[in-house]
């Protein structure tokens, strides 16, 4: 099976490419502005995401290099692994249960959004299930189209959900929970002309070693959970209390979102719409299946239901723990069940499509 090429002018005349870059990254650097003036939540991310995306369906030329989104989200990493402290390894012990009830929550959403695409998409078994797995979209189209789903499919189900809830999310904690959307950064925040030149290098060391160590030892996400480790690893040592500059994060922040703005480009609007409605569906089985869990969770164990939410929410790794960062909600928590969730499905996936579906991959 052939892996679905990049549409558009960037695919067609890569003289085209740093133009169409640009023009994608003033277009978010625009939206974030915009929303940041209006006071809306996560700003710089959503309002990047929100008019790049409108520019890929009005088929205007924007792109982005898959190593500009690597840096950012190194930066991500590296401020997420910031959140890491003394303390939480006292807590650790607290988040037994919710992380152990990752399993049967993935197997739940899983089965009944399996279901929900076989028959409203009616999708192939195999596309169903990766199309329905709330994973890193990455992983699960490699691994989807590896095992025979059709790529595209996939990859849009996945990217529509991914808009969708990032765009649901944060506004429901502005409705409930207004906050100040100041570059979501912690609140311990650092500017660019803060830093000393150790902490710099510490701060930088740590996004390239743990890109390079997280891509030779294969892990999932690689370019956010390596240098998250490094980071956390450096913070819980005492090495440096710093954390990335806000300049820094709202540029990953705008990156971010022209990314996911961008995944749109080349493709048929009426395509796009088809997937995001379909997308919608799946997020309400989702969502339903996360705030059931979250709310039973925070019950028999007295956590929060917000983290429990961030952290069962159907949403990217970098995404979730953004807005955990921005509503100050326990981000080392959050990142760590999603962490956790990715290296399941990446894990588990493949075995259970060969369990269930192996009639259907066997092409009987």
């Amino acid at each position: 099976m052939t892996v679905d090429k990049p549409k558009g002018p960037t695919a067609r005349d890569p003289r085209l490419i740093w133009p169409a870059t640009l023009f994608a990254l003033a277009l978010g650097s625009l939206g974030g502005a915009v929303f940041y003036r209006l006071d809306l939540p996560l700003a710089w991310m959503l309002g990047a995401m929100v008019i790049v995306t409108i520019a890929a369906l009005v088929r205007a030329p924007v792109h982005l290099p898959l190593r500009l989104r690597t840096v950012m989200l190194a930066v991500i990493g590296v401020m997420l692994g910031s959140s890491f402290s003394p303390e939480i390894l006292d807590k650790a012990g607290e988040w037994v249960i919710s992380l152990t009830c990752l399993v049967p929550y993935l197997l739940i959403a899983t089965g009944l959004c399996y279901a929900y695409f076989r028959a409203v998409a009616r999708y192939s078994p195999v596309t169903s299930f990766f199309a329905g797995v709330p994973g890193g979209l990455s992983e699960m189209v490699f691994v989807g189209t590896a095992m025979g789903g059709d790529t595209r499919a996939i990859s849009l189900a996945h990217a529509a959900r991914i808009l969708l809830v990032v765009s649901v999310i944060p506004v429901w904690f502005q409705i409930a929970a207004p906050y100040d959307p100041v570059l979501s950064a912690p609140p311990d925040r650092t500017h660019l002309a803060d830093l000393s030149w150790q902490d710099m290098l510490i701060l930088t060391g740590c996004a390239v070693a743990g890109v390079v160590a997280a891509r030779r030892l294969r892990l999932p996400a690689a370019p956010l959970l390596g240098p998250m480790v490094f980071s956390a690893v450096v913070h819980l040592a005492g090495l440096t209390g710093s954390v990335p500059p806000v300049e820094a994060v709202a540029i990953a922040q705008i990156v971010l979102g022209t990314a996911i703005g961008c995944r749109f480009a080349g493709t048929a609007t009426a395509v796009v719409l088809k997937a995001i409605v379909l997308a919608l569906g799946a997020l309400v089985i989702l969502l339903t299946v996360a705030v059931c869990f979250s709310l039973g969770l925070a019950l028999v164990t007295g956590l929060s239901f917000d983290a429990l939410l961030l952290a069962y929410a159907p949403g990217g790794l970098a995404e979730m723990t953004l807005i955990a960062l921005s509503k100050n909600i326990d981000p080392a928590f959050v990142s760590a069940h999603h962490v956790i969730r990715i290296a399941l499905l990446v894990t588990l996936a493949p075995f259970l499509v060969r369990m269930v579906l192996s009639d259907a991959i066997n092409g009987r």
